[in-house]
């Protein structure tokens, strides 16, 4: 509090907090857009333990897919069809994981997978 010119006690505004990065000025509170789409937070969805078997098996068909072009690269036939194999139903499993688990959420919410929202 300070003092006013004719000598009453009067509230001063809150200072707006400034970024930890310098020259970006002040800090703007958060308000997620909740009509355009299904997460609070950007990055929610990959903390939602509920889609990392999905990414897992991506990861895991796209190094199958390194190693597969790398067996081929050197002319391992019988490694390049297993990794082939390998890397299409990892990725094709993860990918279904994954758009399961989205379109999970978008039920719970009331909203069709195609309904327009947001990018």
């Amino acid at each position: 509090m300070t003092e006013t010119p004719a000598g009453g006690p009067s509230e001063r505004p809150p200072r707006p907090t400034l970024s930890d990065s310098p020259g970006a000025g002040p800090r703007r509170r958060y308000s997620p857009d909740t009509k355009r789409t299904s997460r609070s937070r950007a990055g929610e969805s990959v903390a939602d333990a509920r889609n990392w078997p999905g990414m897992t098996l991506i990861a895991v068909g796209l190094v199958a897919l390194a190693a597969t072009l790398t067996a081929a690269g050197y002319g391992f036939t019988g490694w390049t069809v297993v990794g082939a194999v390998v890397a299409a139903v990892c990725l094709i499993g993860g990918a279904t994981l994954v758009v399961v688990e989205h379109r999970r959420i978008r039920a719970h919410e009331g909203d069709r997978l195609r309904d327009p929202g947001g990018h």
